[in-house]
């Protein structure tokens, strides 16, 4: 089952996560964003969400755009 997260009301399907620090040359370092951005095209994901310890690759869920049909109701 995949999970879903709403961020800034906007609903992303997580596709995976990984730790923070497999994206740095040390555990303490900073991650290097070139091999994030790399990662997340290689897995098909749209965005990236990071939390103290993961980073979230995820899809955007697009809102479905309506419009709203008039009723033609015989009384």
């Amino acid at each position: 089952m995949k999970r879903l997260i709403v961020h800034n009301d906007i609903a992303y399907i997580i596709m995976r996560e990984q730790f923070v620090f497999k994206f740095a040359p040390s555990f303490d370092a900073e991650p290097d964003m070139e091999k994030v951005q790399a990662y997340m095209k290689y897995i098909g994901a749209d965005h990236v969400l990071r939390s103290q310890t993961h980073f979230m690759f995820c899809k955007t869920i697009q809102d479905v755009e309506w419009e709203e049909l008039p009723l033609d109701v015989a009384v």
